[in-house]
């Protein structure tokens, strides 16, 4: 709590917000699966607070989450009706966890790219209520009051949430095997290895591509094992000669980020169960990509 002078001050303001950032930053992140439209948001959040008669604030993180929250799930509604008409299947913007594993949370919870993208089915209010209790450990009370519903709704929604994650994906493999079987998979991929790539992948495995429209990437998912590690035979030999890998991390899991001489191509991460990957993501949409490898060099 701070005194009328100090909460008046621009500086205090400052250090208010610069003290919640990451955390502003990691809830809008996984509720809208977007990087850039994150940082949007909580420039606007700035803007606001700067504007706000603070004298009135006893808590300024709270408020400054709460607003951050309805501002995140405000966005989430519009862009829902925009990503409907994305050219392709639409991935989340991979960001880099190196230097914030848990990327402003209290648990790296809700950050995987399949996570991310499995959260994208939820209406924005399950998002976000999904993303303050099991990544930022809120209160159901507290979580009641940003979305301005009761706590037994609030239970609901999250749980909710939960289930739907728990029926469309199975339990990750660790860390460990994960990186073993995306270098096993690279292998297998670089060299057009059917048999191998047959015996990588889960029954049910699904390829996504995003492009936006404006790579060559396959505008409709590839699914099952067969049609997939086809399809990536038929794919090696036009898209990895001339490439460089940069073994990487993105979003709490190890990719592999795909180069040539003109630049980033494409990040590549997977989802793994112990039954094989069930997903492959292939991040090849400039302005999601530009941004991730920028951040790649510092």
């Amino acid at each position: 709590m701070h005194g009328g002078g100090d909460t008046d001050s621009l500086d205090q303001a400052a250090k208010d917000f610069l003290a919640v950032r990451p955390q502003l930053f990691g809830i809008v992140y996984r509720v809208l699966g977007s990087a850039a439209e994150a940082e949007d948001i909580v420039q606007d959040v700035w803007l606001r607070w700067q504007k706000t008669d603070r004298a009135e604030i006893i808590e300024p993180s709270a408020f400054l989450t709460t607003i951050t929250t309805r501002l995140a799930i405000n966005f989430a509604q519009s862009a829902r009706v925009r990503r409907e008409t994305y050219v392709g299947p639409w991935l989340p913007e991979p960001v880099s966890t190196v230097a914030d594993p848990h990327l402003g949370a209290e648990r790296a919870e809700a950050m995987e790219m399949a996570v991310l993208l499995l959260l994208e089915k939820l209406n924005p209010v399950e998002r976000a209520a999904y993303v303050l209790r099991e990544a930022f450990e809120y209160p159901y009370r507290r979580i009641a009051e940003v979305l301005e519903t009761t706590e037994a709704n609030t239970r609901q929604l999250v749980s909710r949430a939960r289930k739907h994650l728990t029926a469309q994906r199975k339990e990750p493999v660790s860390p460990a095997d994960h990186r073993r079987l995306l270098e096993v998979f690279m292998d297998a991929a670089r060299n057009g290895n059917l048999k191998v790539l047959e015996q990588l992948l889960a029954k049910d495995v699904v390829s996504y591509s995003d492009g936006g429209g404006v790579r060559g990437a396959s505008k409709i998912p590839v699914v099952g094992r067969t049609h997939v590690s086809r399809y990536l035979v038929a794919f090696a030999p036009l898209f990895w000669p001339g490439t460089e890998l940069r073994w990487t991390e993105a979003n709490g899991r190890p990719a592999v980020l795909v180069s040539t001489a003109d630049g980033a191509v494409a990040l590549l991460s997977l989802d793994v169960s112990a039954d094989g990957i069930e997903r492959i993501m292939w991040v090849m949409n400039p302005a999601k990509l530009s941004p991730y490898a920028a951040s790649l060099e510092g």
